[in-house]
């Protein structure tokens, strides 16, 4: 791997991980200096993957990490369930033994970042699985926007999917690994519209627990009667 594919690998790691936050100043310099690249194609780099959605860019500003705000995620919301099912549908017209074949060996890694309570693991394992149906699905107008659209579900995994603190969430792990068992098993079938259904239980899954988050609950106010 050359140096500008690994600073490429190494800066979208840590975007989807939050280790470089929604909103962050991206220093060219020091990624410079870090990778041993000169300031040009780390500039190039830079616009590529603002392109992409990782970053902003602004005129005589410092390049940041894309925001979240309450407009994205209300895109988000509204634009995931019809990438998803419309990338999975196609995935299941379209998909070889090799894709499907590929598609297992990354849900093996998910199930077994989840077995072993790897966070990263489990968002990235969880990232690459839907990103191989996009791929899978040979539609090279759909998978930008799914592309874009799995930087803030793994944010969002990432911000809430820490280790599992209840009994119900660690419920909703073992069925999201069920979910991605399901989805396989009706693309090797090239069930599209079963695979179209399943991913979309399987986003309502997801977005009911990012929902959780991203949504404050509500106070509770002590009632006084006379």
């Amino acid at each position: 791997m050359d140096k500008k594919m690994l600073l490429a690998e190494t800066l979208k790691r840590r975007i989807i991980s939050m280790e470089l936050a929604p909103g962050a100043v991206v220093d060219e310099v020091s990624l410079s200096e870090e990778f041993g690249l000169s300031r040009s194609p780390v500039r190039e780099l830079l616009r590529q993957m603002a392109a992409e959605g990782y970053l902003e860019l602004e005129a005589n500003r410092a390049t940041r990490v894309s925001s979240m705000n309450h407009q994205s995620l209300r895109n988000f919301f509204l634009a995931a369930p019809l990438i998803y099912i419309s990338t999975t549908q196609l995935a299941a017209i379209n998909a070889t033994q090799i894709e499907i074949d590929q598609l297992k060996q990354i849900q093996k890694l998910f199930r077994e970042a989840i077995d072993q309570g790897d966070i990263e693991g489990r968002v990235y394992y969880n990232n690459q699985f839907h990103l191989e149906i996009g791929k899978i699905a040979h539609n090279p107008y759909l998978l930008p926007s799914l592309e874009r659209l799995l930087i803030d579900h793994a944010r969002l995994g990432k911000i809430f999917y820490r280790n599992p603190t209840t009994d119900d969430m660690q419920e909703d792990l073992s069925l999201a690994v069920l979910q991605h068992d399901q989805i396989i098993e009706a693309i090797e079938r090239h069930n599209a519209g079963e695979a179209g259904e399943i991913v979309r239980v399987h986003m309502d899954l997801s977005r009911r627990r990012m929902t959780e988050y991203v949504v404050p609950a509500g106070i509770e106010v002590p009632v006084s009667y006379p």
